[in-house]
């Protein structure tokens, strides 16, 4: 790796400078894609998250892509806010199984300040485990990303889905903006920032280059960029949309690479729906993590052994990393752990009330 040797980290991308990379030949793109990947990351690296839904359903938001909107009959069932030790079984798993980062998400359109208490307590417990810790919880106001980044939390998910142009046709109860807010309060907090979007949700390729365009021209790019391709949920009202070209997938995550050369490029939800040329060829177009694990909230994902063996079969390994926690820190989450059990009765209450 060798990041003096390429061009400044760009912050001014345009539009019809990314649609010239999307229409790029392929070879020519893939090459790009993977010489940029080349002097900033091990190419034989990727980074392994585990997701747990901590809070299922209910959620009052109209995403039209999402199962977890109260609004669309997929026969999911709702469920309440997971008890804390539960959490803390699931992360201990996910560590077992290879993970290095546990991302905890719930069904809120944005957490009640009763409910930080609950979560805030998850993430000391998890980072005591000596993972990093990530929750997406919905819209964040400036006090409630300080209340988590003063819990430890190292990465707050708040994806912007698609270009401003087409979010309307994705999204009606909340705005572009209030998206960006969230981010910007994320970023005061001085947490870090996983942000991506979604692809084939019946949008134009230049949607895909803005989306992009905004993730490119932040301040600080994301350090973890999720490309989550369409998963079709029957009941939700893109469960019909036609199959995006897999060629233009793999086109966004090239893109995405050269773009923001320094932040993870997560090959994250519609892996199932992949076959192994196809998730190879996107760790080619610079992919450096995924998520690991037999579900994405929801919707299934590859079973972990699975993605081993095809790291295996690929050359690749887990990207490795240390978690330091101070002495004060460590005391505290072991006399949580120790009120823990007496406490568990009033972790578990119905969140979705």
């Amino acid at each position: 790796m060798n990041a003096t040797a390429q061009p400044p980290i760009r912050h001014d991308w345009t539009r019809d400078e990314i649609l010239a990379l999307f229409d790029l030949p392929f070879s020519d793109l893939m090459f790009q894609a993977q010489t940029v990947h080349r002097a900033h990351f091990d190419p034989n690296e990727v980074q392994v998250s585990t997701l747990c839904s901590i809070k299922t359903g209910a959620c009052p938001e109209d995403c039209k892509y999402c199962p977890q909107s109260a609004r669309y009959d997929t026969g999911l069932e709702r469920e309440r806010l997971m008890a804390v030790e539960k959490v803390l079984e699931e992360a201990r798993a996910a560590k077992a199984s290879g993970a290095t980062r546990f991302c905890m998400g719930a069904a809120w359109r944005s957490p009640k300040n009763r409910d930080l208490n609950y979560v805030t307590d998850m993430v000391k417990g998890v980072k005591s485990l000596g993972l990093e810790t990530c929750m997406t919880l919905g819209m964040l106001d400036e006090g409630q990303a300080r209340t988590l980044a003063e819990a430890g939390l190292d990465y707050y998910n708040h994806n912007l889905d698609t270009s401003p142009e087409y979010y309307g046709e994705v999204i009606t109860t909340r705005t572009y903006q209030d998206r960006l807010e969230t981010l910007d309060n994320v970023r005061k907090a001085g947490m870090k920032v996983c942000c991506g979007g979604i692809v084939g949700m019946g949008e134009e390729k230049t949607d895909r280059a803005g989306l992009l365009q905004q993730l490119a021209t932040m301040p600080d790019h994301p350090e973890s960029v999720p490309i989550n391709m369409l998963v079709k949920v029957a009941g939700t009202p893109f469960a019909e949309e036609e199959d995006l070209d897999p060629f233009e997938f793999i086109r966004t995550i090239a893109v995405a690479r050269i773009l923001m050369p320094q932040s993870h490029v997560r090959l994250s939800a519609g892996r199932e729906e992949m076959n192994d040329q196809m998730q190879a060829m996107a760790f080619l177009a610079g992919a450096n993590s995924i998520f690991y694990g037999e579900k994405l909230l929801t919707t299934a994902n590859p079973e972990a052994n699975k993605d081993m063996q095809l790291f295996k079969r690929l050359g690749i390994q887990p990207e490795q990393r240390e978690v330091h926690i101070d002495e004060a820190e460590q005391d505290e989450v072991e006399l949580a752990g120790a009120l823990e059990e007496a406490r568990n009765d009033r972790f578990f209450y119905n969140a979705a009330k």
